[in-house]
């Protein structure tokens, strides 16, 4: 049985058009439904650009288009007939699985808090980043979401991106670090002092103490919480290593006078380096802690970005990671 996908088609800098091309790749898939979600007449001249037969693709009119620039509570106020509105209502009403969406970010989590709902015991639901080491990915969040937290919001995102982390990345009992600014106990500001005690007191979780910021690319845990600041600080970070990388490699190429044979092995090692920290092979942020699978695209997201967005959001409703979650805070609920 497919798994369907709700898709905002008209969310993103390049939409709608990356957006329809992101989602006939994957339409080609055959265990995903897509469902693209915006003004009709806007999807279908889009469509009309190719001459392919779309199996696999329908079209739900949504004829409000929120701006990437918008508020979101304005957006949430005076478009309700918007494609992010629609989306989550389909999701939300059990008509598809999961809904993804490169769009305005702060306008897609306000209309999924306020469509779908927390899940039971969640305080804050949270967006997770990916990072990649020597050994897999490491889960990091908050990347963005809570700029201001709590440490009962750390313990948390701990238990929410353990249950990710098994789900998706196939780690039992994954090992769970503190972002700080040393390793000691003891170290660090109040929150960081304050979350690392309840961490270190829980038994839901596999907490192996702080780690530092070099840690992460060194997969020192498998899933590594911090407030929403500092793990947006560092998710651009790592966005731009995919960039500057490259740019020094071939300056030092240039530099060394590097012959045409010795420059095509640099450029295959580095193109496999690139790939790992390249967002669009990534497929998106999933938004973790609402009563629905939500993924979240970078809003200058190309067609492979949005067809792996896609993907990740049919795999991210496969494994009931929102269930598991939930199941994950029932014991919370009843303490």
């Amino acid at each position: 049985m497919s798994t369907r996908v709700a898709v905002d088609a008209v969310g993103g800098d390049r939409a709608p058009d990356v957006v329809v091309d992101g989602a006939i790749a994957a339409s080609r898939h055959d265990d995903v439904e897509i469902i693209l979600v915006g003004p009709r007449s806007t999807i279908e001249s889009s469509m009309a650009r190719h001459s392919e037969d779309f199996q696999g693709i329908t079209i739900v009119d949504a004829p409000d288009v929120i701006g990437m620039t918008e508020s979101p509570s304005v957006a949430l106020r005076q478009k309700q007939r918007s494609s992010l509105h629609v989306g989550a209502t389909l999701l939300g009403t059990g008509k598809v699985d999961a809904f993804a969406s490169a769009g305005n970010t702060g306008a897609v989590m306000a209309i999924a808090y306020h469509v779908l709902g927390r899940i039971d015991g969640v305080l804050r639901p949270s967006v997770t980043g990916l990072f990649p080491s020597p050994t897999g990915n490491v889960v990091v969040l908050d990347v963005g979401t809570n700029v201001d937290c709590k440490p009962e919001h750390l313990l948390q995102f701990a238990l929410m991106g353990s249950t990710y982390a098994t789900r998706i990345l196939g780690v039992e009992r994954p090992a769970v670090g503190l972002l700080n600014v040393g390793e000691e106990p003891g170290k660090g500001n109040a929150l960081a002092r304050e979350a690392y005690a309840l961490l270190a007191d829980s038994d839901e979780i596999n907490f192996v103490g702080n780690v530092e910021g070099r840690d992460i690319l060194a997969h020192a845990a498998d899933v590594v919480v911090c407030d929403g600041f500092v793990g947006n600080v560092i998710l651009k970070l790592g966005e731009s290593v995919g960039s500057a990388i490259p740019i020094m490699i071939g300056a030092e190429v240039k530099r060394l006078a590097l012959g045409e044979k010795e420059q095509g092995v640099v450029a295959d090692v580095l193109s496999g380096v690139k790939h790992r920290f390249d967002y669009e092979q990534h497929g998106g942020a999933p938004l973790l802690g609402v009563k629905g699978n939500v993924v979240l695209g970078h809003g200058g997201s190309s067609a492979v970005a949005i067809e792996n967005m896609i993907l990740a959001a049919a795999r991210l409703a496969r494994q009931d990671v929102q269930g598991a979650i939930a199941n994950a805070f029932a014991p919370r609920q009843n303490a």
